[in-house]
């Protein structure tokens, strides 16, 4: 689990893109990741010649922003589909992550929201959304999400056009009417 309380894994490419946008996110994406990865060796370097321990705090930082933008250099070479789920149920989230990974997309799970990353879907279960500050409604509004839900009420489905919703599934949802209302949501991009 990383500090966010998130958990990441890494599915195969779903499809690959050569657009104008997403040549220049992966030049951007490989110039911050080189910018990273030399910070990193001079960092090394500085404390081998002062014959000193190296910044392990700050080194981490460096590698986990590396690994970031790694990311982001496949999401944009790969037309790889990142998607965050949230969920306030741990079980239900992991689970629906595992079954995005096993249909190729870039999938994690969280039981809040967070920054997103470049292109991320977000899938939205609407029992978080009580829990919602004023700058987490904006992020998740412009994100534009697929949400996810057991309730079929008419209050929930106001909720969900509230937040800007994609798309509106009931749970229990099949993976593949998941990833269909995912790939919906991207082609909106």
């Amino acid at each position: 689990m990383s500090p966010d309380g998130s958990k990441r894994y890494v599915g195969s490419g779903t499809g690959s893109s050569s657009s104008p946008k997403r040549a220049s996110e992966l030049a951007a994406a490989l110039h911050r990741l080189r910018s990273t990865l030399a910070r990193v060796r001079a960092e090394l370097e500085v404390a081998e010649a002062d014959g000193e321990a190296p910044p392990v705090v700050r080194l981490l930082a460096d590698l986990r922003e590396a690994l970031e933008t790694l990311g982001n250099v496949e999401s944009a070479a790969l037309g790889v589909v990142r998607v965050l789920v949230v969920d306030d149920d741990e079980r239900l989230g992991e689970l629906t992550a595992r079954g995005l990974r096993r249909l190729g997309f870039d999938a994690e799970w969280t039981t809040g929201m967070r920054s997103l990353r470049p292109r991320e879907v977000v899938v939205f279960d609407l029992g978080v959304a009580v829990s919602l500050s004023a700058t987490d409604r904006a992020i998740l509004r412009g994100s534009r999400p697929v949400v996810l839900t057991g309730a079929v009420d008419s209050a929930s489905r106001a909720l969900a056009e509230d937040l800007g919703a994609s798309d509106y599934l009931v749970k229990p949802v099949e993976p593949e009417a998941l990833a269909a209302a995912i790939m919906r949501r991207e082609a909106e991009d």
